[in-house]
């Protein structure tokens, strides 16, 4: 089997994705970041009742046509305390931001363009336009209309027009399923006291921490030997799980004690491809079992890590309907570049800025795919095109940004 192209492989796991209908109503709360499974009407009309916009008085404007028009304050409106009277010829009633509009009001002059005189009168010092500073009911929205549509990302806006519409729960799909079951009969998990020949487990929390950040629901299968029949027996619960995809790390390559893809074809997986142009993470499996798209990653935390931002992180996007995170941009190099061979690099690099504002990318100068520490003080990933010329010092390069 050939190598795939970064691009041919990303089409063709995001082409096989199983997008499935499945929606939950959650409260308000729980709904930022969820995307609305239906179109959402308005239970209220908002604004309920003509209000108004300022502080100042309601009144008739036929009575305030003219400059040092005098009129007769009868009470007040407030928000939560409406005047309850009717405002006749001569009179206004003062008025505050969001109260109603008493009935025979139909303008409101703010306070500033007001003199207050003895005996609760006010003498006008502005004109306003008729209707001027009243917020009409439903001039927001109406009862019934849908102003919120399926499809749309709840934010900060979004929900609180769905409490200004009354609704304390909404209906969202629900997040993906995937499953990480790590492989391997030298890893152990975190706080273990690892034997000379046994290594600390890690790839699963940053892996897992990907999915999450895209909106997934992750479950954690734990590790497993370097057992066929261990293997399968995750992989088993996976399914009962019903999960969207299932992720394993390492095992995916045909050697002595790689069991993860034999395993998984035994369970019935179907085998897309095993291999891509690229560095590091060119052992990538990807097939599917049933509906549940599995993704192999490699073994390596490096690799593992660059794969899950190429390949899980826009899977799970268009699973939970999220639109597509865009990380690449340009930035100059702080240093040359060898010209590349057949596989498409990802070269961990540091950024700054120079004076000019623009970004520079500062390739680290080890970049061995087991080295965490080095992917944790990058800020991004110089992406060198397959048989890319040497690149000279301040040349323009494609970066992938990390945060």
């Amino acid at each position: 089997m050939s190598l795939l192209s970064v691009e041919d492989a990303l089409d063709r796991i995001l082409g096989s994705a199983t997008l499935r209908p499945r929606t939950e109503h959650v409260g308000l709360h729980d709904a930022v970041g969820r995307v609305l499974a239906e179109d959402v009407p308005a239970l209220v009309t908002h604004p309920a009742f003509d209000n108004s916009a300022m502080d100042g008085y309601a009144v008739r404007h036929q009575d305030i046509e003219t400059v040092g028009a005098e009129l007769a304050v009868i009470g007040q409106s407030a928000a939560g305390h409406g005047f309850k009277g009717e405002v006749g010829p001569g009179q206004a009633v003062r008025i505050f931001t969001g109260a109603p509009l008493p009935a025979g009001a139909d303008t409101v002059i703010i306070q500033e363009d007001t003199e207050r005189l003895p005996e609760d009168r006010i003498r006008t010092k502005f004109v306003p336009g008729k209707g001027r500073h009243i917020r009409l009911s439903g001039q927001d929205f109406a009862f019934g209309e849908a102003a919120l549509s399926a499809g749309e990302l709840l934010d900060a806006g979004r929900l609180t027009l769905a409490a200004g519409m009354n609704h304390a729960r909404l209906p969202v799909f629900k997040r993906p399923k995937i499953a990480i079951l790590a492989t391997g009969d030298e890893l152990l998990p975190p706080s273990s006291k690892p034997g000379a020949d046994q290594i600390i487990a890690s790839n699963s929390f940053g892996v897992g921490a990907i999915a999450r950040d895209n909106g997934a629901e992750v479950i954690d299968l734990g590790i497993v030997a370097d057992d066929q029949k261990a293997i399968a027996d995750q992989v088993a619960r996976a399914q009962a799980a019903d999960v969207d995809v299932l992720v394993t790390l390492g095992g995916a390559s045909v050697g002595d004690h790689d069991l993860v893809q034999a395993t998984l074809l035994s369970c019935g997986m179907t085998l897309d491809f095993w291999r891509i142009a690229m560095r590091p993470g060119k052992p990538l499996m990807v097939g599917k079992l049933g509906d549940t798209t599995v993704l192999g990653l490699p073994g390596n935390p490096v690799s593992s890590l660059v794969c899950a931002l190429l390949f899980l992180e826009p899977l799970t996007r268009k699973l939970a309907r999220l639109p597509a995170r865009e990380r690449m941009t340009t930035a100059r190099l702080a240093s040359p570049l060898p010209a590349n061979d057949v596989r498409q690099d990802y070269v961990r690099a540091r950024l700054t800025r120079d004076a000019d504002g623009s970004l520079v990318a500062h390739p680290f100068s080890r970049q061995d795919s087991s080295m965490m520490k080095v992917f944790a003080q990058s800020d991004c990933l110089i992406v060198r095109r397959p048989h890319a010329a040497e690149a000279p010092l301040g040349a323009s390069c494609d970066i992938l940004r990390l945060r």
